[in-house]
């Protein structure tokens, strides 16, 4: 791309340049196709229930460019985010798998997804420790925050924090008198 940026215009050199990138990326798109066609029919042919994390990707890769009164910052890392989550092609592999499992795909709402503990239910913002590690201030279950989101979404466990009774791994939800961020409940 560089060098086909460099070129002189309208140059065989630019537009060789230009279509070898193209090539380049018909074969990185017909590549997340594939896999995206694999891992579909392996996830639908393997499971009886699919359930994913129900994320907004198009607010998730929007811009972050501002407006001239209010420049946005950081854009270039934004961009190069937006490319990686784009490339990924998680609407693709959730689109081919609800086509390939009629009604046997579920969407699990990504609130508090990893801020729930998998072992007891309890939701504490303090317990998300760092970006990779996960550690209930309840009942002290440690593990990382990313299978613990999966866990939790693997249950179905997401959304509205509410106290469960029961919870993933079997457990129960003890009352205790520390606060937490979740929202009043009915009495």
């Amino acid at each position: 791309q560089r060098r086909a940026a460099r070129a002189p215009k309208e140059s065989d050199l630019k537009t060789a340049g230009y279509s070898r990138v193209a090539k380049l990326k018909a074969r990185e798109a017909n590549r997340r196709k594939d896999w995206c066609e694999k891992t579909s029919t392996m996830l639908a042919r393997t499971y009886d229930v699919v359930r994913f994390e129900k994320l907004n990707i198009k607010t998730m890769t929007r811009s972050a460019k501002g407006t001239i009164e209010e420049p946005g910052k950081r854009v270039a890392q934004k961009a190069g985010l937006n490319r990686a989550i784009l490339a990924q092609g998680w609407g693709l592999l959730r689109q081919r798998t609800g086509h390939k499992a009629p009604g046997r795909v579920e969407d699990v709402p990504a609130p508090y997804t990893s801020l729930r503990c998998s072992a007891c239910g309890w939701i504490d913002k303090n317990s998300r420790k760092s970006q990779a590690e996960f550690v209930c201030s309840s009942c002290g279950f440690t593990c990382n925050a990313d299978t613990n989101a999966a866990t939790n979404v693997a249950a179905g466990q997401g959304g509205i924090p509410r106290p469960r009774r029961t919870a993933g791994a079997g457990g129960t939800t003890a009352a205790t008198s520390r606060s937490s961020v979740r929202e009043p409940q009915p009495k």
